[in-house]
């Protein structure tokens, strides 16, 4: 099955010249059942009830507020409105994964860098029940395509902690190379704790890591 991507640009009505704050957003795409769209306000039952249920399987590697710093955002729309605004200025592109038309985790591209970088970092997570079916590694790799295509990046960064061996079986599949390792580097689960760095360019993947993706599983 190939991949399909959607996008929408925003026009100037007075002028009528297309302004792109944010290119390639909002988006949906779509490959082998797993679909990525943008993130929606109305999103809002469906996020708490699955973040309900995977509490315990989400909590060792979620962002957490390190002493001193300011709080978070205490709801979903407060949370949704904040990201939306982001998107909408291009600096954090926050998807929704969905599998049989289901909510079933996040990819968000942040901290996108323009001027001489052109690169974002990325971080997902999924729904204990669908993991092991595949979904995070082609979610990922469908917006890797789209940050490298366009969206217009250059460099693509996903940082994972060592412990977590379920996101490192991601990176792995989707044959992304380990650049640096970065102490003490993010506040997660109550700590500072330790992350690998990965990353990709977009002259290392010129047919895209969904295709890599498909070719590395069907030799297996």
């Amino acid at each position: 099955m190939s991949s399909r991507t959607s996008y929408v640009t925003r026009s100037s009505r007075s002028s009528g010249a297309t302004i792109s704050p944010a290119p390639g957003w909002p988006a949906r795409l779509e490959s082998h059942g797993v679909v990525v769209r943008s993130l929606r306000r109305s999103d809002a039952d469906d996020w708490q009830a699955v973040r309900a249920r995977n509490q315990d399987w989400l909590a060792p590697w979620d962002a957490t507020v390190p002493p001193g710093g300011a709080p978070r955002p205490a709801s979903y729309g407060l949370v949704t409105r904040a990201l939306l605004r982001q998107a909408k200025r291009g600096q954090t592109l926050p998807f929704v994964i969905e599998v049989d038309g289901r909510f079933a985790g996040q990819v968000t591209v942040s901290n996108v860098a323009r001027g001489s970088a052109q690169w974002g970092s990325i971080g997902y997570w999924v729904d204990a029940a669908v993991a092991g079916r595949g979904v995070a590694p082609r979610a990922v790799a469908l917006v890797i395509d789209h940050c490298l295509g366009p969206v217009g990046l250059h460099r693509v960064e996903i940082c994972v902690r060592p412990e977590n061996t379920n996101s490192l079986r991601v990176v792995e599949k989707l044959g992304l190379e380990q650049v640096g390792y970065a102490p003490r580097f993010l506040h997660i689960d109550g700590d500072w704790r330790d992350h690998r760095i990965f990353a990709v360019t977009r002259e290392e993947v010129p047919y895209g890591i969904e295709q890599r993706l498909s070719t590395h599983q069907s030799h297996q």
